[in-house]
Parts: C-alpha cells; sequence; structure tokens
C-alpha cells in the first residue's frame, strides 16, 4: 500500500469536502435503510390489524405517522441521493485536478533525461489511465467501505436495542464475515491478476500505437498480418485475466450477499423466540430482517472496488517509479551564494545524463547582471545540456551552482493547441495586448497577425501547425521575451529564421534587453543575438 501514501495525502487534503460527501452518502443509504424497514413494519401493522379486524377483534392503528415517515424517507433518499451524487462527483474532478497538477510538478522536476525514458504512448498511459485508477479511490473504495463499516455498527446498536446482545453479537460477527469476504479477501484475491492486468493493458496499448505508427514499414515489410496476429494473441491474454478477476470478484459478491441473506433469516428466526416469548411485536419482528437485506446496496460496491485496488496499486508504482526525480537524486552539487552583482555562477560543475560518460567537467562560469554571453558549439557538443543545467532542468552531478530565476527557450520550439494569445500568456500571465503586439512587433510577426480576422486569438493548430518553422520558433522566442525573469536562457533562438529577419529582429531586441542578463547558444556567431562576449565549447 506504500504506493498509495503520496497519492492518498492528496486525496485526504480536502478533508471538509470529504467528511460532507461522506454524510450525504450515509443520508442516502439511512434514508433507504430506513425506508425499506419503516415500509415493513407498517405493511406487517397493517396486515395483522386487518386480520384482527376480521375476527371481529377491536384494533386501532395510526396511518398518519408512519405513513409520514415513509414518504419523508422517500422523499429524503430522492433529494440526498441526488445532492450526493453531485457532491461527491465534484468533489472527485477537484481531487482529479489536485493529482494532476502534482503528477506535472513531478514531471517538471524530473530532469529530461528521466523522462525521455519513456515513449509518448506510455506518457499517454499515466496521463489517462493511470491518473484515472487513482481519482476513483475515494468514491468507489475508501467511502463505500467506511461506511459500509459504520452502518453495521448501527444494525448491530439496533439489534441489540430491538432483540438483545447474544442475537446482536451473532449478527454483528455474520456481517464482519461478509465485510471481509467482499473487501480484504477480494484483493487478496485478485491483487497480482489485477497488478498484472493492468502492466498487460499498457504493454498492449502501447504496441498498438507502435503497430498504427509503423504501419507502413511493416506493411513494405510483409509483416502487417504477423505482427496483428501478435498483437491478437495478446489481447487475449489481457481479456482472459480480465475474466479471472471478474469471476473472482463475482463469486465474493454472491457470498457477501449470501452471509447477508443468512443474517437476516437468522434475525428473523431469533425474533419468533422473542416474539413467543412476548417481547417484542410482530410488526418490530420483520423490522431488523428487512433493515439487514438493505445492507446489500452498500455491500455490492465494495468487491468490484477492492478487485481494482490491485491495479491501482499498480498505476501508482509506475507513476511514483516513472515521476521521480532522478537526475536530483544522483546529484552532490551545492548551492553556491551569489555575489553581489551576478546572475549566475558555475564552479567546476560536472554536468552528465544518467547512465553515460560525463559532458563536462570542472566547468566554471561567472555572468554579471545585465551582461548578454553566448556559447557556440557544433552539435553534440553539450550546449543543451548546459542549457538545461543553467534552467534548473538538469542538476549538475558536482560543483556549486547558483542563478536569478530564469525564462528559457528551448532548442525544440514547443507550441500548445490553442491561440496565439494563450501561447504568449505562459511566459506573463498578466501582460496586456498592448504588451503582446510589442513584442510580437519586436520578433517581426505584428504585422503576420494583424491581418488575420481573429487577430491574437488566431488558433495556431496542433503544435502551431498553421505556421512555418520560423514563425512557430519567432512565437516561442516572443513569450520567452515576454517573462518578467531577469536571466534569460535562448538555446538557438533563430533555428528557421532567414538572415534578414534575424538581424532585424536582433537590432529590436537590444531595446527589451535593456538591463537583463541574457545567455544564448547557437553553432555558429551568426546565429547569435547581441553579446558582450563568446565562450567557444571545444
Amino acid at each position: 500500500m506504500s504506493e498509495l501514501k503520496p497519492w492518498l495525502k492528496l486525496i485526504f487534503a480536502r478533508p471538509g469536502r470529504l467528511f460532507v460527501g461522506a454524510f450525504l452518502m450515509l443520508a442516502a443509504l439511512l434514508s433507504g435503510l430506513g425506508l425499506l424497514a419503516l415500509s415493513g413494519w407498517f405493511i406487517t401493522e397493517t396486515a395483522l390489524v386487518g386480520i384482527l379486524l376480521a375476527a371481529s377483534i377491536p384494533a386501532t392503528i395510526n396511518l398518519y405517522v408512519p405513513g409520514s415517515g415513509i414518504r419523508f424517507f422517500a422523499v429524503s433518499r430522492t433529494v440526498s441521493r441526488y445532492v450526493e451524487r453531485l457532491y461527491n462527483h465534484d468533489t472527485v474532478l477537484r481531487l482529479l485536478t489536485d493529482i494532476r497538477v502534482a503528477l506535472f510538478r513531478k514531471l517538471a522536476a524530473a530532469g529530461r533525461g528521466q523522462r525521455r525514458e519513456l515513449t509518448g504512448a506510455q506518457w499517454l498511459s499515466r496521463l489517462t489511465s493511470d491518473v484515472d485508477a487513482l481519482d476513483t479511490l475515494y468514491l468507489r473504495l475508501i467511502a463505500p467501505a467506511a461506511l459500509a463499516a459504520f452502518v453495521t455498527l448501527l444494525i448491530f446498536g439496533l439489534a441489540w436495542i430491538l432483540f438483545d446482545i447474544r442475537i446482536a453479537a451473532f449478527i454483528a460477527l455474520i456481517l464482519a464475515l461478509a465485510f471481509v469476504l467482499a473487501t480484504l479477501a477480494v484483493y487478496v484475491r485478485t491483487v497480482n491478476i489485477a497488478s498484472r492486468q493492468s502492466d498487460q493493458q499498457e504493454y498492449l496499448r502501447m504496441a498498438v500505437v507502435e503497430h498504427l505508427e509503423g504501419f507502413a514499414e511493416l506493411t513494405a515489410a510483409g509483416r502487417t498480418g504477423k505482427h496483428g496476429a501478435w498483437l491478437l494473441r495478446q489481447a487475449h491474454q489481457a481479456s482472459s485475466d480480465q475474466v479471472k478477476a471478474d469471476s473472482r470478484t463475482g463469486w465474493h459478491q454472491a457470498g457477501s450477499h449470501l452471509l447477508i441473506n443468512l443474517s437476516a433469516v437468522f434475525a428473523l428466526w431469533a425474533g419468533f423466540e422473542l416474539f413467543r416469548s412476548g417481547a417484542i411485536s410482530g410488526p418490530v419482528l420483520v423490522l431488523l430482517p428487512i433493515a439487514l437485506l438493505g445492507l446489500a446496496e452498500v455491500y455490492s460496491m465494495l468487491p468490484e472496488a477492492f478487485g481494482k485496488l490491485g491495479a491501482t496499486q499498480a498505476s501508482a508504482a509506475r507513476l511514483n517509479r516513472d515521476c521521480r526525480d532522478a537526475d536530483h537524486g544522483d546529484s552532490t552539487a551545492e548551492a553556491a551564494s551569489l555575489p553581489e552583482y551576478t546572475a549566475l555562477l558555475a564552479k567546476g560543475l560536472t554536468i552528465k545524463h544518467p547512465e553515460h560518460a560525463p559532458l563536462f567537467t570542472h566547468f566554471d562560469l561567472q555572468v554579471k547582471t545585465g551582461e548578454r554571453v553566448g556559447i557556440l558549439g557544433h552539435s553534440g557538443s553539450g550546449k543543451s545540456s548546459l542549457a538545461d543545467a543553467f534552467s534548473g532542468l538538469l542538476a549538475p552531478s558536482n560543483g556549486a551552482f547558483a542563478s536569478l530565476p530564469s525564462a528559457y527557450l528551448t532548442q525544440k520550439t514547443v507550441l500548445f493547441e490553442d491561440t496565439l494569445r494563450a501561447n504568449l500568456l505562459l511566459g506573463a500571465p498578466d501582460a496586456s495586448d498592448a504588451q503582446l503586439w510589442r513584442v510580437l512587433e519586436m520578433v517581426d510577426l505584428a504585422e503576420r497577425f494583424h491581418t488575420e480576422a481573429d487577430q491574437l486569438d488566431t488558433w495556431l493548430g496542433s503544435s502551431g501547425s498553421r505556421l512555418s518553422g520560423g514563425e512557430a520558433r519567432r512565437v516561442a522566442l516572443a513569450r520567452v521575451l515576454l517573462s518578467p525573469a531577469p536571466l534569460l536562457i535562448l538555446d538557438e533562438p533563430f533555428t528557421g529564421v532567414d538572415t534578414t529577419t534575424r538581424e532585424k529582429i536582433t537590432r529590436q531586441m537590444d531595446t527589451r534587453l535593456q538591463g537583463r542578463t541574457v545567455i544564448s547558444l547557437a553553432h555558429g556567431p551568426d546565429a547569435l543575438p547581441g553579446t558582450d562576449r563568446v565562450i567557444q565549447l571545444g
């Protein structure tokens, strides 16, 4: 269960909402039990009165009080169930938001090398099915199990009050067995199957995505049919495990229902003995067995939830493993103190990716506030890794490092499938339209978007597909220039931009960059903005 601890901590960070949601579930459940039990009592009472009247024996019945109680429970059950569904689904969506935000923070903290260990299909699985497996912990497992235990205790108390302690204790024992059978026993019998099935589904999902992506190559090699048949065999194996898990869950659900029915039969049999002795009346006799039968509603939810707990644990384990801060975990670098008028200080840095040889050792660099430094190097010289280290995405393995807050233009252009405005505001969420137009003018894109019908609200398409490579690069550059960070790190800022436009942008950037510290990295000096000094990597 240790895999679930960080995620359970997130879930229980909203105790107020969880308590209100559980209270609403309890209200709906108790209203249902009250409706069932009171209706049974009322039907029995009216039947007995009818028999007495038919036998010419005087008898009376109060129709109004129990009738009002039945109507109250009917209305309260409907209202509380509606409000409970509305409130708890809102709570689950909030919990899902918390989980996703925590996951993205873990991804941001992990190094780039760590994130590259998984394929796109695997990350899709993490962000969808694995997260979805966690967001049902409260609504399907924690709350129903707690309510089932609580209502079982209430039934025990009711049996004690209406009958006696021995009957109540025996009923509690039967219900405890039913609870264990529907929860712990299901988990023990399905945990390995559910965990294995979760891994199989992820593997199968990844294989299907790779099959579709490589369909042209498979067709050219004449392997489409064989690979498709292999996928079907994997799917059949996953389906077989699903059938096995569902079968075990179903048997446990049937067993728990059988025990609940046995407790009702026992309560009826024991009640007859008390009825013969005159300790209880006939209507009271049927009240407890009917209430026990109503427990099946809450107990029926438990086996399925605990049957999937193994898969939920597997999902949590994958998220914990794949989002761990591996790069920082192996780092022995120290945090240096920044001297006055210094924007970045690196002393004796060793920069390497996990399980690879160091790219830099004993690297030293001091950048003054407001200074513009250019770093040149050929492909594979480690420029991007150095930029990752400066921005905090890659923790140095050794040495001392400190810098001012920075904004980072990565070598790869990243735009979201959204509007131009939304992509720019990532750099400065409070920026006005006037500021957005100024920065677009700086990167020579203002005229381009003034001609668009939607202007700042122009849709850029998937990964900026409606833009050319150079235009997309300039949008990404504009986003970084908008940032108020005192240190800018620009890795190949003019990729895909022609010489004339690059020179124009460089001149226009000088005003925007006045007093700010800039570290730019490129293959050649012509691809750098204005610099005070240039460092050549070996």
